[in-house]
């Protein structure tokens, strides 16, 4: 946690630093573009009076000096001019012995210096044409001082944008610790999960998190379920293998095995069913395969090989099929549909005399998943009762009776429904409403 907030505050700390750095500079020069265009409207009008100040005299023309500022009267005032026409120019007293160059074309220029202080100019060049003769007039402006008050402002806005600065990092900080004591009073809370101090994450969060904590119980329930599913799959098995070996164990501590003649064939027949109902649980486990945890069921590349290790396990007379939508993706528990449609095809499987189908059906309110085989079928009087866990009809027939009891925890756990009807082919159809997530 403290890695993120070093990286989010350096981040923050880049981005502000250049952004401000863009900004400052950009704002400067704007505003001293803005201040050139200023300043350029007042040399232009310094420039339309003096060729007013020009008149024609008996000499030619003259310039009336009445007319002049009295800033270009004194030397190095910070206000010059320089008039060219005919081969000849005239300057302001205010040059006193420096020379103002003219520029080479019309328009301001900037950054020209004159004088012993070294001052930085701002001149601006207008050609006029008066008394039939054409005129240049460059008059220029001492820049210095703008310059002085722009270094200033430089430095005052550096101590405050420094200043500026270190308050936002201070605030930036709180800010980020703040934002970010959700998730950590959210792994405070996963640690307590490990310790088994609580099952779930509180759901009061921030708007942003609740998507992560929904999915993190839903995980967690998910998980829970499957444990108590797992408890109850070794219930079963021991359940199933304690009446077997209690038999064993009776025949295995009698004096001599053959005093009863019929001794040998109890102890083989309970032996059969031990290995069958070991079988049974490994064929299922098998099915399951390895996938990841929280996978989900696609059709397409699951229902093949299940159809193939029931044949296998049942034999190839068996016609096995399914019937899915192209790329139809289930959005539930690979893990879980594999048991629920192994418990389903196996048993439908046992009872088949010769035909066992799948659908699966994508409908507006969810799925629904049927499971039709051509054997007796159950009466519509014991539907219900089979459902039960450990209920059985045939105690002929291998098995425990827990398939459809594993199934219906299963279609519970999803908010799904489990029906029993007859099957087009007269036997037993099991369907499964699962709704849609």
């Amino acid at each position: 946690m403290r890695s993120i907030q070093r990286r989010l505050s350096l981040g923050l700390i880049t981005v502000m630093v250049v952004v401000g750095l863009v900004l400052a500079q950009t704002s400067l020069w704007l505003f001293e573009l803005g201040l050139q265009r200023y300043l350029e409207a007042g040399l232009r009008n310094d420039s339309e009076n003096l060729l007013v100040a020009l008149v024609r005299g008996p000499q030619g023309l003259q310039l009336d000096e009445w007319r002049l500022s009295p800033a270009y009267q004194r030397p190095f005032s910070g206000h010059y001019f320089r008039i060219d026409f005919a081969d000849v120019h005239w300057r302001s007293r205010s040059l006193w012995d420096q020379e103002l160059p003219r520029l080479e074309r019309a328009g301001l220029q900037g950054n020209l210096q004159l004088g012993p202080e070294g001052q930085q100019l701002l001149v601006l060049r207008s050609d006029y044409k008066r008394f039939g003769q054409s005129i240049s007039i460059n008059v220029a402006q001492d820049y210095t001082p703008v310059r002085e008050s722009f270094q200033r402002m430089r430095q005052i806005g550096l101590g405050l944008g420094l200043a500026g600065l270190l308050l936002i990092l201070l605030l930036q900080r709180f800010t980020v610790r703040r934002a970010l004591r959700p998730l950590e009073t959210a792994r405070e809370q996963i640690a307590q999960l490990q310790q088994g101090q609580r099952s779930q994450l509180d759901a009061q969060v921030p708007q942003e998190l609740v998507p992560l904590v929904a999915q993190i119980n839903h995980l967690l329930a998910h998980t829970e379920d499957s444990l108590k599913r797992s408890r109850n799959a070794l219930g079963n098995l021991g359940h199933a293998l304690k009446t077997p070996l209690a038999v064993l164990l009776s025949l295995a501590s009698g004096r001599k095995l053959d005093a009863c003649p019929d001794a040998r064939r109890i102890l083989q027949d309970q032996l059969e069913q031990v290995q069958q109902r070991l079988n049974r649980e490994l064929n299922r486990a098998r099915m399951a395969g390895d996938a990841l945890p929280g996978a989900l069921f696609e059709c397409d590349a699951e229902l093949p090989g299940l159809l193939a290790t029931l044949n296998m396990i049942h034999g190839e007379h068996l016609d096995l099929s399914y019937r899915a939508p192209p790329g139809l993706r289930l959005p539930w528990d690979r893990e879980d549909l594999l048991e629920l449609l192994g418990n389903l095809l196996d048993n439908a499987c046992k009872w088949a005399d010769a035909q066992v189908r799948l659908s699966v059906e994508e409908r507006s309110q969810g799925y629904c998943l049927m499971v039709d085989d051509d054997g007796p079928g159950i009466p519509e009087a014991r539907r219900t009762e089979v459902v039960s866990r450990g209920a059985r009809l045939d105690e002929q027939t291998d098995g425990h009776g827990l398939g459809l009891g594993i199934v219906r925890d299963i279609v519970d756990a999803c908010g799904g429904r489990l029906n029993l009807v007859e099957s087009e082919w007269g036997g037993l159809r099991v369907e499964i409403e699962l709704p849609k997530r």
